[in-house]
């Protein structure tokens, strides 16, 4: 009788684990775990959804809910173990608990068992990362961790203009923005904050630096904070814009871009995140109206190295196997690529030919991954990159 550990050891099968819930079936984006199920049953990739109920690596079957395409239904049931494990725990609140935590190392720890992308990013540790490597280092802005109100005058002296951020923020929630700057009619010094709140900014504006502290401290007792210089974007129609890179692993397991996207900034944001009111377009579109379709062409072509080189050090320095992550980068008014986030846990691309590509390359990845024989791993992931 042959064993039910993977069932056909010819048919790679890859679990995406995801949080439970009390009163849906889990969480999640549902549509993208049907379209990677979809993929993989092209390419003769099993695919199922695991959550952290009930979660067992120790039989030689786990629970999890397989997909019926003709009822559109889920069914929960004993499945073969997989080769592979894609963490979409879809919050870091559901990530940092002490239970979750227990098995996500489970996952890294498992001698057979492939485990990518382990947690989220912290945005100070990226810095620290991308900073330590001469290639890297030229892509980052000016950027520290923000504690006290004489760190923050210090950095506004050099820079007139700073993004703060929280350091395991998502999808702009949280972002402020700092700018010093001279009164028309008074010709006064003073200091505008400008919040984010949904799809718009609401701005205030302080004679010091002690009362804008006193503001700025009130909005950060939850969470840590870093300050980041403000780059000058380009702009389309008076609007900044900036890059969205998805670069993922392929069949042989080396970094490449799936495709690069543009997000437009709302008409009162201070932040491209389409949640926060940014819009999707055309790079190609936007490039071209400010720097000409020669220039827009090898701007996109250093996005696309850029973007390589990072998350070849992000994956280096992290320690852990990765296999997607989606970038933020700028492009200044000269034409210069910034970087200015990592996300491991990356929103669904609405543009079709990168949709398209990404399910490719995760299920490619997968089978890749199912060949490999598992290495001895790190069984602990740091604090700093959670």
């Amino acid at each position: 009788m042959e064993p039910l550990l993977h069932q056909n050891p010819r048919r790679p099968t890859l679990a995406i684990l995801t949080h439970s819930d009390d009163t849906r079936i889990f969480r999640g984006n549902k549509e993208n775990y049907i379209d990677l199920i979809a993929a993989g049953e092209a390419k003769g990739v099993h695919v199922y959804v695991m959550t952290t109920a009930n979660f067992k690596l120790t039989a030689n079957q786990a629970m999890g809910y397989s997909y019926n395409f003709k009822t559109k239904s889920w069914k929960k049931e004993l499945l073969p173990l997989p080769h592979v494990i894609y963490n979409r725990i879809p919050f870091r609140k559901f990530e940092q608990l002490p239970e979750v935590q227990t098995i996500l190392q489970s996952c890294l720890r498992h001698r057979s068992i492939h485990f990518f992308n382990p947690s989220f990013f912290n945005k100070w540790t990226l810095f620290e990362w991308l900073n330590k490597s001469r290639e890297t280092g030229p892509y980052i802005p000016t950027t520290q961790k923000l504690t006290t109100s004489d760190d923050l005058e210090k950095l506004l002296l050099k820079h007139s203009s700073l993004y703060l951020k929280p350091v395991r923020g998502k999808a702009g929630k949280g972002i402020m923005k700092v700018s010093r700057i001279i009164e028309k009619t008074t010709r006064a010094q003073k200091y505008q904050l400008s919040v984010q709140d949904k799809t718009r900014s609401h701005i205030s504006r302080y004679t010091n630096v002690s009362q804008l502290w006193a503001q700025i401290n009130q909005m950060m007792v939850t969470q840590d904070y870093i300050m980041q210089q403000a780059i000058s974007l380009s702009l389309y129609k008076q609007r900044p814009f900036d890059l969205r890179v998805l670069v993922q692993k392929n069949s042989k397991g080396a970094w490449t871009v799936a495709g690069i996207g543009a997000r437009l900034a709302g008409k009162q944001s201070i932040t491209t995140h389409v949640p926060r009111g940014g819009s999707i377009d055309d790079p190609a579109k936007l490039l071209s109206a400010g720097f000409g379709t020669a220039e827009s062409k090898r701007i996109l072509q250093r996005a696309r190295s850029a973007s390589l080189l990072i998350a070849k050090q992000i994956g280096k320095a992290s320690g852990s196997t990765l296999g997607e992550m989606s970038l933020d980068l700028g492009v200044d008014t000269t034409g210069q690529i910034w970087f200015f986030e990592a996300n491991s846990k990356p929103m669904k691309f609405d543009e079709p030919h990168i949709r398209k590509q990404s399910l490719d390359n995760l299920i490619n990845y997968c089978v890749h991954l199912s060949k490999k024989t598992k290495k001895k791993t790190v069984t602990t992931m740091s604090k700093k990159a959670r």
